[in-house]
């Protein structure tokens, strides 16, 4: 990818070799904000915090955040209402957590940074104060093998309301390095470490190549004294009332570009011309209010094939105004069923062509692509589709579903793989907001479908999936 080359010029002259080490804090470097916050505020929802425990819980962060009390204090605090909770209980709600929640705060630019180390075959690793419950699932989606946190006791499996020292905090965090250097024959030197934090100077003071990342104001001091280089990152966190506005405006757009088409069905009587039009000008004043650039390789091939089946890895709802700008025109899409109750935008979907399945039965979602067939065949119409069959929540690829290549088989028609890299930097699964953001897209050429059939169709599904992983960098990531 060269969207984020400027973040990672650094590494790229950095040596290569697993005797580097990049060491990441997690909250407010990988992550926009406190994991913490998200955990205690779904668990005072939940009704498993008492509102005395918030309390006690938030005198202690207070009291750590004004110097009256250390970390060991805050976490020791903590600890006590962990006593007695089943620690593979508090896994699962890590992981739900994650999934629902965290994964869409990482920075695109940090994402960007750990794997520019691990190409250059850098020992990656986590050093955070927080628990594994916050920073695994992170870690695993990020393919970083190497973490070190600070603990909770555990006995059978129960939480006993402990902490195991040491904790991985300030003096802590070198002793983590040190460690690591010494298993893995590092050397710290000639090694990066990413924090937000003056909390974590003993550690920055330790390695060669300290990098503050989103530095609070005492770092920022300590930085610009030492001459250490800052980066500042802004595409997560708390979005501003016009990125809301924006937002909604380029949701919305769908509807007065489909508005926009009906003088051309009136006047020339061509419906499909009307809806070209309608997509091509969505595809525009969205792209426009979102802040949407296009780096795309290979766009020979959305042309020299059609028509035919377009299949993309499914990111962020950005994918639709993505593919909309791609393909411009004489296209049909699937979406879920759910979008079709959407007021306005789900019947304007429906008149431009869109199929709405029912992903929870299988046979139903085959006799409702039926119209699908008849258009490719029939009318020289493409379509395109995720062969996912929902979002994913990082780049990481998930397993594909059947429906796209019975489609080319029954149709006739070759396949097309559109791969994107980074639709997640406009609008991560689950967020409302798009972000402004340059999307990287490799357009790889059309695959002939004449000689696939039913009963081989698992091999053709390896086969795409395979172009996608390759494509994406990821054939060693085993699917989420």
């Amino acid at each position: 990818m060269t969207v984020h080359r400027e973040v990672i010029r650094a590494i790229e002259r950095a040596p290569e070799g697993p005797g580097i080490g990049a060491f990441f804090d997690f909250d407010g470097t990988l992550i926009a904000g406190f994991s913490a916050t998200v955990f205690l505020k779904e668990q005072l929802r939940r009704g498993e915090v008492s509102p005395y425990e918030f309390l006690e819980l938030l005198s202690a962060a207070t009291q750590f955040s004004m110097g009256g009390v250390g970390f060991s204090g805050l976490m020791t605090t903590a600890a006590q209402f962990m006593r007695g909770v089943r620690e593979s209980d508090y896994i699962d709600f890590g992981e739900e957590l994650f999934e629902q929640q965290i994964s869409r705060k990482v920075y695109p630019e940090s994402r960007a940074l750990v794997r520019a180390h691990q190409a250059r075959g850098h020992t990656v690793a986590i050093i955070s104060s927080a628990t594994p419950y916050q920073v695994k699932p992170m870690a695993r989606d990020l393919d970083i093998e190497h973490v070190v946190c600070s603990r909770y006791e555990v006995e059978d499996g129960v939480f006993t309301g402990g902490i195991v020292r040491p904790l991985c905090f300030g003096p802590g965090k070198v002793q983590a390095a040190e460690d690591l250097a010494e298993r893995f024959g590092i050397d710290l030197d000639e090694s990066f470490f990413y924090t937000d934090s003056d909390d974590d100077i003993e550690l920055m003071e330790r390695v060669g190549r300290p990098q503050p990342l989103n530095p609070n104001t005492k770092l920022t001091e300590i930085a610009e004294r030492e001459g250490w280089p800052i980066r500042r990152f802004k595409s997560r966190g708390q979005p501003h009332i016009i990125d809301y506005v924006r937002s909604l405006a380029a949701t919305v757009s769908l509807v007065p570009s489909a508005v926009a088409g009906i003088p051309i069905w009136a006047l020339t009587g061509s419906r499909r011309e009307a809806r070209n039009f309608a997509t091509s000008l969505f595809a525009d004043v969205s792209s426009a209010l979102i802040g949407l650039k296009l780096v795309v390789r290979g766009e020979q091939h959305l042309w020299s094939r059609r028509p035919a089946v377009f299949v993309f890895n499914h990111q962020s709802k950005a994918d639709v105004v993505i593919m909309a700008r791609l393909l411009r025109r004489d296209i049909a899409g699937v979406g879920k069923k759910e979008i079709k109750d959407i007021p306005l935008i789900g019947k304007t979907m429906e008149l431009a062509g869109t199929v709405f399945i029912d992903r929870a039965n299988s046979s139903s979602a085959i006799d409702a692509m039926q119209p699908l067939v008849d258009a490719m065949r029939n009318a020289g119409k493409s379509v395109v589709i995720a062969p996912e069959g929902t979002r994913t929540i990082s780049p990481r690829l998930a397993p594909f579903k059947k429906g796209a290549f019975h489609l080319a088989i029954q149709a006739g028609v070759p396949m097309v793989p559109v791969v994107v890299h980074n639709a997640g930097d406009v609008a991560p699964k689950g967020d409302f907001v798009f972000r402004p953001a340059t999307v990287e897209v490799d357009v790889l050429p059309p695959i002939d479908t004449s000689n696939w059939r039913s009963e081989t169709i698992e091999e053709h599904v390896a086969e795409v999936r395979a172009m996608f992983q390759r494509t994406l960098g990821q054939e060693e990531r085993r699917a989420a």
